[in-house]
């Protein structure tokens, strides 16, 4: 079966509504589609850093146990594990405050083996930081020359709005190495100030990926491929929290790859009623996860589907 390996931040959320701590639980952008993807029994690699401390050491067990490989987590010992603290505001949409305590030298790790048709999914500010690019660059390259379908969510958010031309020549870097965008509304208005699916597509994204998709929360998923375009409206829900919608859409999509059987050299020529249970999937799995408190499906609802 092909395999999923993904590169990203690990931190400790904890979650506040109406300025009360509601739930403290493991969280990242990549973190969150892997520990679904884990629970689904998807062989699943993760890359990350935590600190040896008791925090680090939580989230260590936990992905165990939701049946990810932590082979590739660095485990540094000069710093401690990231938290986040995520605000709900009435429409239960996060604010979010980070507290980082890096080591100088990060992502001390053995890359995991990646074999053709593996799914690579990268994202957030992780795959622009300076501090890590090169090490990104490097499993890029590598992904790239075993034929890998390597998967792109910028997550590029309000508190790194003004880094955004800084980041530029990276993130563009980064959509010539993908094989398939995911981005959402916010992330765009934050990158290029322009909301206009098919805008962003046609002038910011096709020259170097030909696949796309543009989430807009209520307002519904568009894609884009050479083979053309779909619209898909978003499922009606009141959400608990929406913490992890984009990261489980992302798991979603690339669930549905792998039931698909989809290899790389298909993913630009694929037929657009091909991609329609693809999406189902992400649909599915991000109205999951906004019905709770947590940043994944459930076990019971993976049950379900295996």
């Amino acid at each position: 079966m092909q395999k999923v390996i993904g590169i990203g931040e690990t931190v400790y959320d904890i979650v506040f509504k109406n300025g009360v701590p509601t739930k403290g639980v493991p969280g990242g952008s990549v973190f969150n589609a892997m520990v679904t993807l884990g629970r689904l029994k998807v062989p699943a690699h993760f890359i990350s850093e935590v600190g040896d401390d008791a925090v680090g050491n939580t989230i260590i067990s936990f992905m165990q146990e939701n049946g990810l490989d932590t082979k590739s987590v660095d485990k540094f010992t000069d710093g401690q594990t990231a938290l986040s603290l995520a605000y709900l505001n009435e429409n239960s949409d996060a604010q979010y405050t980070f507290y980082t305590n890096y080591p100088q030298n990060r992502l001390s790790v053995v890359w995991p083996r990646i074999d053709p048709d593996d799914v690579f999914l990268i994202g957030s500010f992780y795959a622009l930081n300076p501090e890590l690019r090169p090490k990104i660059l490097e499993f890029l390259n590598y992904a790239q020359e075993r034929e890998t379908i390597i998967y792109y969510d910028p997550n590029f958010r309000k508190n790194h709005a003004d880094k955004a031309i800084q980041m530029m020549p990276s993130l563009l870097e980064n959509f010539e190495y993908a094989s398939i965008v995911r981005g959402s509304k916010e992330d765009f208005y934050y990158l290029f100030n322009e909301t206009d699916a098919e805008k962003i597509y046609r002038d910011k994204v096709s020259f170097y990926c030909p696949v796309f998709i543009y989430t807009a929360a209520e307002e519904g998923v568009d894609l884009f491929t050479p083979q053309g375009h779909r619209h898909y409206p978003s499922m009606s829900i009141t959400p608990l929290s929406t913490i992890g919608a984009g990261d489980n859409f992302n798991a979603g999509v690339i669930y549905g790859i792998l039931k698909e059987g989809i290899k790389k050299s298909e993913i630009n020529n694929l037929p657009l009623e091909r991609w329609d249970k693809i999406i189902s999937y992400a649909l599915e799995f991000s109205k999951e996860v906004c019905l709770s408190y947590d940043n994944y499906i459930s076990s019971e609802f993976a049950r379900t589907l295996l």
